[in-house]
């Protein structure tokens, strides 16, 4: 390899480490809230409840986005598309806890954040600046009731859910 071309490559190594780093800073594991003190904290019982609420529309038994499903503990552990969402033993490494909470900085929040209003778009059923709404899809069998728009969880959610997978994710 000539000077020239190891001179490259060590730039480009060096580019591809800051833009990890970068990434990593872009989230705040600060503001995550803390994982709730309940002991025995189970799918079925506690978990499965608060996805059908707020998930399932997104990531249940119709709908799989991004190829991830929530509503079977089987479906969790095994992840999306890009592989598994959540580390037994370890919320604060879990992409899921940290895509469940707006406030550490995920650029796409789940449940979506409801659109700002903006020349005209936004507000609750309309699209975002990347054309994304905070309704789910229309039923099949026509438009029916708008659907109230999605909240974020709340800190003893968000909480719980790190419990659980602490504990092992059972």
């Amino acid at each position: 390899m000539t000077h020239k071309n190891l001179s490259a490559a060590v730039c480009l190594a060096v580019m591809a480490v800051l833009g990890v780093a970068t990434t990593a800073l872009a989230i705040d594991l600060t503001k995550l809230p803390a994982p709730s003190t309940q002991k025995g904290v189970t799918y079925a019982k506690d978990i499965q409840p608060i996805f059908k609420d707020n998930c399932f529309d997104c990531h249940g038994a119709t709908s799989h986005k991004h190829g991830l499903r929530l509503d079977s503990l089987d479906a969790v552990l095994k992840g999306s598309q890009d592989g598994p969402v959540i580390v037994p033993g370890k919320s604060e490494k879990s992409d899921l806890v940290v895509n469940i909470t707006w406030e550490a900085g995920p650029d796409s929040p789940m449940p979506p954040k409801p659109p700002t209003r903006r020349g005209g778009t936004g507000g609750p059923g309309g699209a975002n600046a990347s054309g994304a709404t905070n309704q789910p899809p229309p039923s099949p069998g026509g438009p029916g009731p708008a659907a109230a728009p999605r909240k974020e969880l709340t800190p003893e959610q968000i909480g719980l859910i790190r419990a659980w997978i602490d504990q092992g994710a059972q």
